[in-house]
């Protein structure tokens, strides 16, 4: 009997500890102010803890496509473990972010000008949606599939993303379903479609030329 109640408060434990893991899923914490790159040289300054490449976007001529401007850990390297990074969004009239999810960190969104139409899909298959106005923010779930679309025939809308992961992690669903190579017959009978049908997605999906 005492092995059988040693066994379960071991098995007890080993559950606490895993739900524990999962609840506290993201970035690590560090035990110093910040991360240096192994491969830093020099001397470590202000300059280390600025991010000068969204100057490209000041006075620059608008995108013809949806435009994403990514900080994060691989494009400034003093995020590392630091939970943060930010993104600006740039639709043209008539464009979208397509169906995404970020693994690794939920997405508060601050649309700065114009409209767009938003939603998330939760674990219920249920669609949150709304119509957001400049100056209005939303909140994406971490790990749910979301999007973003400018439906305005004529006008632009500009954003900008905070995620509370210095690598969130972007898996785009129409990249991971029709350009990875899953099989055609998978796809087909998944979406209860015909295998030309997926061909015609995947073809649409390969970048030209």
């Amino acid at each position: 009997m005492a092995i059988f109640s040693g066994l379960f408060t071991l098995l007890a434990l080993s559950y606490f500890a895993c739900v524990v893991q999962i609840t506290m899923a993201g970035d690590p914490d560090i035990v110093s102010d910040f991360i240096v790159p192994s491969n830093a040289t020099g001397v470590i300054d202000g300059n280390f803890f600025t991010f000068t490449g969204m100057r490209a976007l000041v006075d620059a001529d608008p995108p013809t496509s949806f435009k994403v401007s990514k900080a994060s850990l691989a494009e400034f390297p003093a995020l590392n473990g630091q939970s943060v990074s930010y993104a600006v969004l740039q639709f043209p009239a008539m464009t979208t972010n397509p169906p995404h999810t970020h693994p690794r960190s939920a997405e508060l969104l601050f649309l700065l000008d114009g409209s767009l139409q938003v939603g998330f899909v939760d674990t219920t298959n249920t669609l949150f949606t709304q119509t957001l106005q400049t100056g209005d923010l939303f909140v994406f779930p971490k790990g749910l599939v979301h999007f973003q679309y400018n439906a305005d025939a004529k006008n632009p809308a500009l954003a900008i993303s905070a995620f509370g992961s210095a690598n969130a992690g972007t898996v785009s669903l129409p990249n991971t379903l029709f350009a990875t190579g899953i099989d055609d017959n998978v796809l087909a009978i998944s979406l209860k479609t015909d295998v030309a049908t997926i061909q015609a997605l995947k073809a649409g999906l390969t970048p030209k030329p």
